[in-house]
């Protein structure tokens, strides 16, 4: 099995081993600086990762001022073909590589990327603030976004009267929000709360995760998928409904249970030789998102924190260990 396979095929134990509160793990070392560092670093990839890979460039540029980091964020799906090119050396994804993207970098490396996976993110269900709305099921939010009902919903919810809101709301349309097709977002909203099947036309693509929740803050009947970071007070994150009925929250713990049923990784894959070291630039910035202040600029984005034992195993897959 492969670098890349090993680390995906752990993702259940790493999500059941993930810190059930949003706090940061103590056994994770503090950033030790090392002699000898500088450079240019480009970061090209997911919109949902915007906040954080700031939050963790200007950290890391905190011990290493002559370290410039340029930072782009599209969308989950050019992160590839900018490894591929050498245009970038992170490729941040709010999703995995496609095994068509991995097949791609294959034929112009001979060997696969390697993805660190730095924080844990709830993808939220966002509703204006002023919805009476709670809760819904994975299948109601499918009939509300998706033009097939993979969910197995009988007929299209258009109306806030059909999840079970009265009086004024009974009969107001629902506005779709969501992202467009080059958001790793969009695919993996897809995948688990569309089941796989067919956004509906009406929903209204945005270009990032903030102009998403903008979008919902500015429509009262408005209903939008984000990253959790990116809520705001003029949004309010509705709970996800269980098989057994129960009502979660898009909360670290609910999601480190598997109880949320919309978690995910975030990644950041990297062009690795596997048979040469890491140079320093990059190896120490791997090494900083996982010491704890790493962690800690996960937390200060809105995203749930890794703990040790995840850190050390994503080290261990680039030669690397948590302390200089």
């Amino acid at each position: 099995m492969t670098r890349l396979s090993l680390l995906l095929s752990s993702a259940a134990f790493a999500l059941a081993s993930t810190a059930t509160a949003q706090s940061v793990d103590p056994n994770l070392p503090d950033y030790q600086p090392v002699s000898g560092v500088s450079g240019n670093l480009v970061s090209i990839g997911s919109d949902t990762l915007n906040n954080l890979m700031t939050l963790w460039s200007e950290g890391f540029r905190s011990f290493y001022p002559n370290v410039a980091i340029q930072i782009q964020g599209a969308g989950s799906g050019t992160a590839p073909p900018a490894l591929v090119e050498g245009t970038a050396q992170f490729g941040p994804m709010s999703r995995p590589m496609r095994g068509t993207e991995i097949e791609e970098f294959e034929a112009r490396y001979g060997y696969e990327p390697t993805p660190i996976r730095g924080a844990i993110d709830a993808l939220g269900v966002f509703v204006h603030r002023d919805n009476p709305v709670e809760c819904l099921s994975l299948q109601e939010v499918d009939a509300i976004f998706s033009s097939t009902r993979s969910g197995g919903a009988d007929a299209a919810i258009t109306t806030w009267g059909q999840v079970g809101l009265e009086g004024e709301w009974a009969d107001r349309p629902i506005a779709m929000y969501g992202r467009n097709s080059a958001s790793g977002t969009y695919g993996y909203f897809r995948e688990v709360a569309l089941f796989g099947g067919d956004y509906s036309p009406e929903v209204r693509e945005q270009p990032g995760s903030s102009t998403v929740i903008q979008g919902v803050a500015a429509d009262v009947n408005g209903i939008g998928y984000s990253g959790i970071g990116y809520a705001t007070a003029d949004v309010k994150a509705i709970s996800l409904r269980g098989p057994d009925g129960e009502c979660f929250d898009a909360t670290a713990e609910d999601a480190s249970s598997g109880n949320y049923p919309i978690a995910r990784f975030l990644y950041i894959y990297m062009n690795v030789d596997p048979n040469a070291q890491l140079e320093p630039l990059r190896a120490e910035f791997v090494r900083y998102v996982y010491s704890r202040q790493g962690q800690e600029d996960v937390v200060r984005a809105g995203f749930f924190p890794l703990v040790r034992a995840i850190a050390d195993q994503d080290l261990e897959a680039f030669g690397l260990s948590a302390t200089n």
